[in-house]
């Protein structure tokens, strides 16, 4: 499998890692769309949000969890979004579960 962020998570591509717990790995995006643009993905290869469901349900609650720690660390404990994005369609570039946090700026809505 061919898998960039498998690949990032495995060590084999580098990125700025923000947390990491034993099911999941933050970093932060290549291309920020706010002052903190961070990505939560699992360990485990799954292509998207509700396949993650299916499959681990508790490491899509711990996505979550880590998202919050990563806006909590960075200074944003109140005021952050997370967006999943499911199939291409949708904005979705790598599919491999992964859930964007991002704050430090008005994000407004409806996003986009």
């Amino acid at each position: 499998m061919d898998c960039l962020f498998c690949a990032i998570v495995a060590g084999d591509v580098p990125a700025t890692t923000l947390h990491v717990t034993e099911h999941t790995v933050a970093f932060s995006d290549i291309s920020p769309q706010a002052p903190l643009h961070a990505l939560v993905v699992p360990r485990t290869h799954f292509a998207n949000a509700a396949e993650l469901a299916a499959g681990e349900p508790a490491t899509l609650a711990e996505l979550v969890s880590t998202a919050a720690a990563v806006a909590t660390a960075a200074g944003y404990p109140d005021d952050y979004r997370l967006v999943f994005n499911t199939g291409a369609g949708a904005g979705q570039t790598v599919f491999h579960t992964h859930l964007h946090v991002l704050a430090g700026r008005d994000l407004g809505w409806p996003p986009g």
